[in-house]
């Protein structure tokens, strides 16, 4: 369903590629006596969207029920369905709330490393190639250096071949 100013700039667009004002709104279903419709509605909600945007920029936690509380102390009545419908036109909503970051103190924390060789870790990497056949890298690093001490291809690593390589 297409709203009644989409249809407008419809039969607008019509007319600016030749078509005379009568065709287009009899090709487009359009009543001619609703191309000159202006709203008055936007003019009668311009005071309450100031207001309402005052307020939601004090209280950014607030949603538009509760700012409609305002509105009416403010003296400014309305349904719940006029202040949603304000609330969306004027692009207001209250953001997100991210959730705070815990630290977890009953967990140890690694302690780092101060010499090269003193900690190794290891990766599994998977890959595909053209053919579709899937490749497994094994990756070994040195945590302090960052320093790759083995790169291990293969379409099946096995855990004999891990324990050699990381011997080696």
């Amino acid at each position: 369903m297409v709203g009644a100013c989409a249809r407008r700039s419809q039969v607008m667009y019509a007319h600016a590629r030749g078509s005379s004002y009568r065709r287009a709104c009899g090709l487009l279903s359009v009543a001619r006596s609703a191309l000159r419709y202006q709203s008055r509605l936007a003019a009668k909600d311009a005071p309450i969207v100031t207001q309402m945007r005052e307020l939601s920029a004090r209280h950014p936690r607030f949603g538009y029920r509760r700012i409609q509380v305002f509105l009416e102390r403010l003296g400014y009545p309305m349904s719940p369905d006029r202040a949603h419908r304000i609330w969306r036109c004027a692009g207001l909503q209250v953001p997100r709330k991210r959730p705070r970051r815990r630290v977890a103190s009953s967990r140890p924390r690694p302690l780092a490393t101060k010499t090269a060789g003193e900690l190794w870790a290891y990766d599994f990497v998977f890959d595909a190639c053209a053919n579709d056949h899937q490749l497994k890298c094994l990756t070994a690093i040195d945590e302090f250096t960052r320093e790759a001490l083995a790169i291990d291809v293969a379409g099946s690593i096995r855990s004999g071949r891990v324990i050699e390589a990381w011997r080696g």
